[in-house]
């Protein structure tokens, strides 16, 4: 299973409330562009999961229409609920991405990578790309790529 975890592009400061704060300019930009890196590395059958929060669906909308907005990936979820709703370590797909939030996906990112979870932080609009493997008979994690807006 391929896991990408994707935090959504810069957003306004202020709105009505959290999950109504859109992406600024600069922010639609860096979604296009991690969009573009994407969409020259996935396949078709990959599937999109997206926080219910304008700013994530507003990122996803970057990549195309064919995503999921799922509840159990709002701001304030924990690290375990964004690993359930992909179905790691198997997968619900070959290939997830899911559109979400800090602290949440550093605190994934850190428990894949060291089995604990830590405060990390992925820069907005972001990606971290994981993906399991068996070696020996035993499971693995490995980092395929991190990838931030600013150096595409």
């Amino acid at each position: 299973m391929n896991l990408i975890l994707w935090r959504h592009a810069e957003a306004e400061d202020q709105a009505t409330s959290d999950l109504a704060r859109q992406l600024t300019p600069r922010g639609r930009k860096q979604a296009q562009g991690i969009a573009k890196w994407l969409r020259a590395r996935l396949d078709d059958d990959a599937i999109l999961l997206v926080s219910p929060a304008t700013r994530t669906i507003q990122t996803a909308e970057a990549f195309g229409d064919r995503y999921r907005v799922v509840d159990d990936l709002a701001p304030g979820m924990s690290a375990q609920n964004v690993l359930d709703v992909a179905g790691w370590p198997d997968g619900i797909a070959e290939t997830v991405v899911v559109i979400g939030h800090q602290p949440t996906l550093g605190r994934v990112a850190a428990l894949l990578m060291t089995g604990h979870q830590a405060e990390w932080s992925i820069k907005k609009s972001g990606i971290w790309w994981f993906q399991t493997r068996a070696r020996n008979g035993d499971g693995q994690v490995v980092l395929r790529a991190v990838v931030n807006p600013d150096l595409l």
